[in-house]
């Protein structure tokens, strides 16, 4: 007699989904290496844009290193919009929504592993950008504080893929205007999140709006730990932002829950997800 087939359920089915939809993310990005090359190169070309009008400028030197920052912290950006927030309408128009819907696993897990798998190579690019941007223009670093420093980066990326999951099932449920909207975000959250200058640049309130983008805030905490005068150009104190951040985090995911769940009611409910209507 054979012996049954052990079914993963419960924490480990969620860790297995994770890990089999990262997968195919990791390996796409290593066979198209082509890719990477435009990923890197393009980036660099923008931020190398902004230092030349900011040194003829003749600005201080700190927003070289703000550019660069920002620049690579656009691959995550970049990441969240085109690979998670458009990524179940997507997946509709080449029929996998379904079969995601009918599986026994979380619709949080699926996407969620789309994220780590997107972010291992996000990382890559953005870390190159860095490494670039600062031999080339001679970037300077003096970290006030690693601890606060990667607790801002770890908030920061997982209040941006909580969004991205939120903003995954409005995109679905808007149906054909998911790329519209993709394209509409991209360059207002450019400008409002302060990639390319300081936040405080714009006036209390508009900052306090743009705030609401978890990239706004772990960029400005980002800067202030890392360059000497960020500190004097930062919106608010470090300790903040990274209260602000976490606080973020737990309402995206909790918003992207009840998406989601909000989603796959209307799946089994109607039978089909209908582009006019959602």
């Amino acid at each position: 007699m054979l012996n049954p087939v052990k079914k993963n359920t419960g924490w480990r089915l969620f860790l297995m989904t994770i890990i089999g939809r990262a997968y195919p993310r990791v390996i796409g990005t290593q066979r198209e290496k082509s890719w990477l090359f435009f990923e890197v190169l393009l980036p660099v070309m923008a931020v190398s844009a902004y230092v030349f009008v900011y040194r003829a400028m003749r600005a201080p030197e700190e927003y070289v290193g703000f550019v660069v920052v920002g620049g690579a912290m656009t691959a995550f950006w970049m990441n969240v919009l085109w690979a998670m927030s458009s990524q179940l309408f997507w997946e509709k128009q080449t029929g996998n929504l379904a079969l995601y819907i009918m599986a026994p696993n979380s619709m949080m897990a699926i996407l969620l592993g789309m994220a780590v798998g997107g972010m291992l190579g996000t990382s890559l690019r953005a870390a190159t950008v860095i490494l670039v941007g600062s031999l080339v223009f001679q970037v300077q670093y003096v970290i006030a504080g690693l601890a606060e420093l990667l607790a801002v980066f770890f908030l920061a990326m997982t209040a941006l893929y909580g969004m991205g999951m939120m903003l995954a099932s409005l995109f679905l449920l808007l149906g054909r205007e998911a790329w519209h909207l993709s394209n509409l975000a991209q360059e207002p959250i450019f400008l409002f999140s302060g990639f390319y200058f300081p936040v405080k640049s714009f006036n209390f309130w508009i900052a306090a709006a743009a705030s609401l983008i978890p990239l706004t805030l772990g960029l400005d905490a980002m800067r202030q730990l890392v360059f000497p005068s960020g500190a004097t150009l930062g919106f608010l104190n470090v300790y903040v932002e990274i209260g602000i951040l976490t606080v973020l985090g737990v309402v995206f995911l909790a918003a992207s829950k009840i998406l989601l769940a909000h989603m796959e009611r209307l799946a089994i409910q109607e039978g089909r997800l209908t582009e006019s209507r959602r």
